[in-house]
């Protein structure tokens, strides 16, 4: 618990703040310019924007944003001596990955709540869309959050093995572009083995789109959590060993 506060702490003025809030933003506005400038009415109300932003987050953005945010959760432990006395202090590896991990989650999950929040102001304000968005739209949300958790360790653990900012990010992008050609081509195991496909079809989870059945089951939404519980697993075991084995740097 100290490690995740310690880490948690680092973030009062961390460049991360500014990923969670502009990205969501950008993918709104993308999405609500697209459908004004090529005049694509929102004929399925709701149900349309969601796919139309949301969906459209977790094709590939969501991947770049939790990349970004894993790249900066590491960036002060690749300067100066700051890896060595990550090293020799007494925090265990299991304890650092899994504090990283969590952050760069809660990161994540605090993005899906500003994406949320952005689509149903931009409903009621751009599109006057009557109502307001399905309740279902709060269980995708939290499963987002929830299947963020092995991408948000990948990327964390990539980011520990790279000093580099930029090379984690660019795997993330080749990650998204595998894992969307996998769930277009009918793939669905692709999210027991690769986080990025796991991430984008927990946002596509009652949606009815690439392949999903348009129904917020119990089958859809247990298989992502099954997956979600297995990846993380996995992905922190060997991030952790991978860690066991690192030494100081001259």
């Amino acid at each position: 618990m100290d490690t995740l506060m310690a880490e948690i702490h680092k973030l009062k003025r961390s460049q991360s703040w500014g990923v969670v809030i502009v990205l969501p933003l950008v993918v709104v506005a993308a999405g609500t310019l697209t459908s004004i400038l090529l005049g694509r009415p929102l004929s399925g109300g709701w149900d349309t924007l969601w796919q139309r932003t949301v969906v459209f987050h977790g094709l590939a953005p969501l991947a770049l944003g939790v990349a970004v945010l894993a790249s900066l959760t590491w960036r002060s432990e690749h300067r100066g001596g700051n890896w060595n006395a990550l090293m020799a202090g007494p925090t265990s590896s299991g304890r650092i990955v899994v504090a990283k991990t969590l952050v760069v989650a809660l990161l994540a999950a605090a993005m899906q709540v500003v994406l949320v929040v952005a689509v149903v102001l931009v409903g009621k304000l751009a599109f006057a869309l009557p109502g307001w968005p399905p309740t279902s739209y709060l269980t995708v949300s939290g499963l987002v959050a929830l299947a963020g958790l092995p991408l948000a360790a990948l990327q964390s653990a990539l980011s520990m093995v790279l000093r580099s900012f930029a090379a984690p990010v660019a795997l993330a992008l080749v990650g998204a572009g595998a894992g969307l050609v996998l769930l277009v081509a009918g793939v669905d195991g692709a999210i027991f083995v690769l986080p990025h496909a796991l991430a984008a079809r927990a946002t596509q989870v009652g949606s009815g789109v690439f392949g999903d059945a348009g129904v917020l089951g119990a089958g859809p939404i247990g298989t992502v959590l099954l997956a979600t519980a297995l990846l993380t697993a996995v992905v922190l075991a060997s991030a952790t060993r991978t860690l066991d084995r690192r030494d100081v740097r001259a």
